[in-house]
């Protein structure tokens, strides 16, 4: 929320109709109050709209700051979270792993947080795909939700192949005619 950026950058993201992500520090830099983050926060979308930006448009990113180094952090980021969905009603993201830094077992522990963020509002995260673990969770969240209608992404994803049955024997008899007429 510092003056010359807003300046800088939102007569562009206008310009070309593009979204943005806010970040939620300032001049003073990264407050550990979840208020004033808050506040910055609500500073960017006031301005954005200022500028013809729709809030769908600012997606919000209320700074995760390490558990192991800021016992709140977690409770902070998830206060905002909900904050700007029911408050500010525009769209979130954050840095999904920085809330494990310098821990043990870090996809745990992301995987809880971005739990609990979707809970709390968060439409969105930067975090590695790669890691099934944190996914699931994801996918988890997106089903508890109601994100997910009637779990067909759940079901899909998880569902184990059948084994055994009808339309299983068919494809295996199917299978060895192919193999032998080969």
């Amino acid at each position: 929320a510092e003056e010359e950026r807003l300046e800088s950058v939102l007569p562009l993201v206008k310009k070309f109709n593009a979204a943005v992500v806010a970040i939620s520090n300032d001049e003073t830099g990264i407050s550990e109050d979840p208020d004033v983050r808050f506040e910055v926060a609500r500073k960017i979308v006031e301005r954005a709209a200022d500028h013809g930006i729709p809030r769908h448009d600012v997606i919000v990113d209320p700074l995760v700051m390490p558990i192991g180094a800021l016992n709140d952090a977690g409770r902070q980021v998830i206060h905002i979270l909900r904050r700007l969905r029911e408050e500010l009603e525009v769209n979130s993201t954050c840095g999904a792993s920085n809330i494990s830094f310098g821990l043990p077992n870090r996809n745990g522990l992301n995987s809880a947080f971005l739990a609990m963020s979707i809970a709390a509002g968060m439409t969105s995260a930067i975090t590695n795909p790669m890691h099934s673990e944190v996914m699931q969770a994801v996918s988890g969240a997106d089903v508890m939700m109601g994100h997910d209608p009637d779990c067909l992404h759940w079901i899909r994803k998880y569902r184990e192949p059948a084994t055994s049955g009808p339309a299983v024997a068919r494809e295996q008899r199917r299978s060895r005619r192919r193999r032998s007429s080969k």
